[in-house]
C-alpha cells in the first residue's frame, strides 16, 4: 500500500509542469480533503520550484480547493453520519479526531496542521458531529493556508536553493508551522477577550 502511494505522488507530480498543472492541483487539494489518499503538497511543491514566481498563486489555489473539499466533506459527514467514516477511515484515527473536537471544538481544525492524521478525518468528522460552518471555514481557512503559504512563500523568497531543505525537513515546517498557527491564533483570540473585558469594565 505504501510503495502503491509512493507510485501514485511521483506520477501526480509529473503533472508540474503541464497545462493541466493548476486543474490537477486543485482537484487533488479538493478531493484529499474528502477521500483521496494523496495530500496536494508533492505537487504544489513540485509546481513552485518549476514557476516560483508563481508559487504563492498555487497555495492560493490549494487551499481555496482544499476549504471547499472540506466544506463537502463537513456537508457528507453531516449527511451520512459515523458510517462514511467507517467506510474512509480507520476506527482509532477517528476515535483521535472526536476526542480533539470534543477538546478544542472546531478549533481542533488548526490542530490538523502538526498530527499525522489526513485532514479529510478531521472534515468528515466535522460534519458527523455537527460543527458550525462559519467557525469550521474559517479554521480550515488559517490552517491549511498557514501550511500552503509556508510552502509557497520559503519557494518564492528561495527557489531551489531550499530545496533540499524541504525534502529532507518538510514534516519538520509543518510542524513548525502548525504550532506558529495555533500559537497566533491563541494569542489573538486572549488579545481580544481582554479587549472586551476592558470595555465592559469601563462601561461599567
Amino acid at each position: 500500500m505504501i510503495e502503491l502511494v509512493r507510485e501514485l505522488s511521483h506520477w501526480m507530480v509529473g503533472f508540474a509542469d503541464s497545462e493541466w498543472a493548476m486543474a490537477v492541483l486543485a482537484v487533488t487539494a479538493f478531493t484529499e480533503s474528502i477521500f483521496f489518499p494523496l495530500p496536494p503538497d508533492p505537487l504544489l511543491i513540485g509546481m513552485s520550484f518549476v514557476h516560483p514566481r508563481l508559487a504563492l498563486l498555487f497555495a492560493a489555489i490549494t487551499t481555496v480547493a482544499s476549504v471547499a473539499g472540506a466544506v463537502a466533506g463537513r456537508w457528507l459527514g453531516m449527511r451520512y453520519g459515523r458510517p462514511i467514516l467507517d467506510r474512509f477511515v480507520s476506527a482509532d484515527k477517528v476515535d483521535r479526531v472526536e476526542g480533539l473536537f470534543n477538546r478544542y471544538g472546531v478549533w481542533a481544525i488548526l490542530i490538523a496542521a502538526i498530527t499525522p492524521i489526513p485532514y479529510k478525518v478531521f472534515a468528515l468528522s466535522a460534519g458527523v458531529l455537527n460543527m458550525p460552518l462559519t467557525p469550521f471555514v474559517i479554521a480550515s481557512i488559517i490552517g491549511r493556508g498557514a501550511r500552503m503559504f509556508l510552502i509557497g512563500a520559503l519557494i518564492f523568497l528561495f527557489g531551489e536553493a531550499i530545496q533540499d531543505f524541504l525534502e529532507h525537513s518538510f514534516e519538520l515546517v509543518m510542524i513548525a508551522a502548525g504550532i506558529g498557527t495555533v500559537l497566533c491564533v491563541t494569542l489573538f483570540m486572549l488579545f481580544v477577550r481582554t479587549r472586551r473585558a476592558k470595555s465592559v469594565a469601563e462601561v461599567e
